[in-house]
């Protein structure tokens, strides 16, 4: 089976890490910008790496950027081109769109032009660093909802030796409490582990509650 086709539009420190993740993932990447440099920086890093003005409809079509399954557009200082390379792509068929936006101004720009997927990196990680600034043992913050998200939870040396339900963990079958979805072990994996597993220091456990619950997470670590 042929591997993936992605294409990523900006080649700053996002787009860079971007295409080297995908490329590393197995994916064909075509890298692109409109600045050698930057497109010297991913040599070997990815599938193809091509410097081009990707507001130009003709150049696009060159690269026949309308074949690939996905395009990801990082720009998002410039707001014009960041606008009209989404539309370009929508208007070449491009069936997945995944651009990164600036402000919700921009977001939403991006959306009534038919962007498919909206990103928004520096509000994201500033939502998982509030959830986690007291609380070291809460990682990776994931919002399900405004009050309701997901979280990873490592196992401070105070529990190791008790079991989830000593912890105050709640099954992953419960509408309430710190659900634990997932237990981690190393690389072994437990998807909704029993409340009367044992765990470790450093163990990682993957919940899902109510911002509030995971806030009283830090009065227990």
């Amino acid at each position: 089976m042929a591997n993936k086709q992605v294409a990523v539009i900006g080649l700053g420190r996002f787009g860079i890490s971007t295409t080297r993740t995908l490329y590393n993932l197995g994916y064909d990447v075509l890298a692109i910008d409109n600045t050698e440099e930057k497109v010297q920086t991913v040599l070997g890093q990815c599938t193809y790496a091509v410097t081009a003005d990707c507001t130009s409809e003709i150049a696009l079509k060159d690269l026949g950027i309308q074949d690939y399954e996905v395009v990801i557009i990082t720009i998002q200082s410039d707001v014009a081109p960041s606008v009209m390379i989404s539309v370009l792509m929508k208007t070449l068929g491009v069936k997945n769109v995944i651009a990164r936006a600036r402000d919700d101004l921009h977001a939403n720009t991006l959306r009534r032009v038919g962007v498919d997927r909206v990103i928004q990196p520096e509000e994201e990680m500033g939502t998982r660093l509030a959830h986690s600034l007291y609380n070291a043992s809460v990682e990776e913050y994931i919002g399900i909802t405004n009050n309701y998200g997901v979280s990873r939870f490592r196992v401070p040396a105070r529990f190791s030796g008790k079991t989830l339900e000593e912890v105050g963990f709640t099954s992953a079958s419960d509408s309430y409490g710190i659900a634990a979805l997932a237990l981690c072990k190393g690389r072994k994996v437990t998807l909704n582990p029993s409340l009367s597993e044992k765990v470790k220091e450093g163990y990682l456990v993957v919940v899902a509650a109510h911002d509030s619950d995971l806030e009283s997470l830090e009065k227990v670590t």
